[in-house]
């Protein structure tokens, strides 16, 4: 609880929720004993939506100084923006790394086995700065949001160690897979990959599953006191929002590692056309970016559909939706305008929302006037940072398109160089889309770290000084990073000299003449 609220108690404030019996709405009041004012702060909840029982009051911490507030805020969000790359990158790269050993298998070709040595090194430096860094979130969930664990902590903690559990088989896999060439069977090794790459998928899909909850919290009730009881572990973690969160954040990581590392040996072969060994990269890479741009866009419609059922106000700021409306148009680009409650200069496509969001062209849409404007989320950059996860999304799915075409028409695409600059362009724009994604989920949510149970004011440590701790997490991850990208330049993103590929017999990658 807050540690102010002890020390204060004279003159502390309270939250009354009072809960209708219908279950349509609940009002928060914020009551100041010594002023006798109470505004009404909460949202109006969605139609029919079970909610658990609410408590009668709430301690409320209000002497936290805003600027403490926002130091945490931004710890947490820089910690997440930087650890959320290696998560992706530890889910999607050793899916490749397996398929490029089985085609070493398949083929006997040593630029396979050199191709998925190189992508293994990559996926064992990106795995341990991950480690460091989910590490350091761990303690800062603790000593930012101390509120937060100890009222959420028996209801997150089974993810939490499904994932600890996960990230250790993952850790004895992947050092088998490191250095167990030529020491165990080949159908061993493979399998040592393979089950690096499902404990690497399933570590994010506990950690996305603790994401869902705080978006659809279930699986418990509040007791009058404000804590919470009968927790059901099973229902927390089978929340409406995990299907969809999961199923989406998993194709954003193969979607968005697939094209950041066709984009490299893109680059490659720019500089050297007759690499054999980029041109193998292309081949075990393409499949796995043509199957998940167009997946990552149908699962991005179920979650739209998703957010209109149970987060209306966080789809209504994603979209600019200021009035709700029937047959509501989709916004393209645009900047909202608050104080107008309008987007300007957008492109407005007539009835589209409306389709997204239910399927049917004249379906009603919640838009932001449905709650005050306390607890709208912040529209502008939660808007923005949506239209760049689609932008991005859609220029992805366009070079997919471009390289599906080719295939179909067998044209060689290691020798088209447009095709090769459209694939350096749009990169990055995967890792850029995944950012701006957590963005939209995470402010999208605000005022709350809960929804509708706690708020984020509410559940931040009263201890001061946390400014401190924000520059030496900027000053340590700006190091980190630099040192990640000096490794992986050293050795990962070379090709292997000729000279090794003729020790082992294999002359396929000799530098020659592109191709006609």
């Amino acid at each position: 609880m807050c540690g102010c609220a002890a020390r204060d108690a004279g003159q502390s404030s309270a939250i009354a929720i009072d809960a209708v019996a219908a279950g349509r709405h609940f009002d928060v009041g914020v009551s100041d004993p010594r002023g006798g004012r109470h505004v009404v702060v909460s949202p109006r909840v969605s139609p029919g939506r079970d909610l658990p029982p609410l408590p009668k009051r709430v301690p409320l911490c209000h002497d936290a100084h805003m600027s403490d507030l926002l130091a945490a805020r931004l710890q947490m969000a820089i910690s997440l923006g930087f650890h959320i790359l290696f998560a992706v990158a530890g889910m999607a790269m050793p899916l490749l790394m397996v398929i490029a050993e089985a085609c070493y298998l398949r083929t006997g070709k040593e630029l396979y086995r050199q191709l998925a040595q190189r992508w293994a090194k990559g996926t064992a430096i990106l795995f341990a700065v991950g480690a460091v860094s989910g590490t350091v979130l761990s303690f800062e969930l603790g000593l930012l949001w101390p509120r937060f664990m100890q009222e959420a902590g028996p209801l997150i903690g089974m993810p939490f160690s499904m994932e600890g559990f996960a990230f250790f088989l993952e850790a004895i896999a992947i050092g088998i897979y490191l250095y167990g060439w030529d020491r165990v069977s080949p159908r061993v090794h493979l399998a040592s990959g393979v089950v690096v790459a499902l404990s690497g998928l399933l570590s994010g899909v506990f950690v996305v599953a603790v994401n869902a909850w705080m978006n659809t919290p279930r699986g418990f009730e509040l007791t009058p006191q404000g804590t919470f009881a009968n927790v059901d572990l099973v229902a927390a973690f089978f929340t409406p929002a995990f299907p969809t969160q999961a199923t989406h954040m998993a194709i954003a990581a193969y979607s968005s590692v697939s094209f950041a590392v066709l984009g490299i040996h893109a680059w490659s072969l720019l500089r050297q056309p007759g690499s054999e060994f980029h041109r193998a990269a292309l081949r075990v890479v393409l499949p796995v970016a043509l199957i998940s741009a167009p997946m990552q866009a149908l699962s991005g419609d179920f979650a739209a559909k998703h957010l209109a059922e149970h987060q209306p106000l966080k789809l209504a700021a994603a979209e600019g939706l200021f009035e709700t409306r029937t047959a509501a148009p989709l916004v393209i680009g645009g900047l909202p305008d608050i104080d107008a409650k309008e987007v300007r200069w957008g492109i407005h496509v007539p009835k589209m929302l409306s389709v997204l969001a239910h399927g049917d062209p004249e379906a009603r849409v919640v838009g932001l006037d449905s709650a005050p404007p306390e607890v709208w989320p912040p529209v502008v950059p939660v808007h923005v940072a949506f239209q760049v996860m689609v932008g991005c999304g859609a220029m992805m799915l366009g070079v997919a398109a471009w390289a599906g075409i080719g295939l179909i028409r067998r044209r060689p695409l290691h020798g088209e160089r447009r095709f090769l600059r459209a694939a350096v362009l749009v990169a990055p724009l995967g890792l850029v889309a995944v950012e701006a994604g957590w963005m939209v989920t995470e402010l999208g949510r605000q005022p709350w770290i809960i929804f509708e149970v706690l708020r984020v004011a509410d559940a931040v440590t009263p201890m001061g000084g946390l400014w401190v701790g924000l520059v030496v997490s900027v000053v340590a991850y700006a190091a980190l990073g630099v040192v990640v990208v000096v490794m992986l330049s050293r050795y990962v993103l070379r090709a292997p000299p000729a000279a090794q590929l003729l020790a082992s017999g294999d002359h396929s990658d000799l530098r020659r003449e592109p191709a006609p």
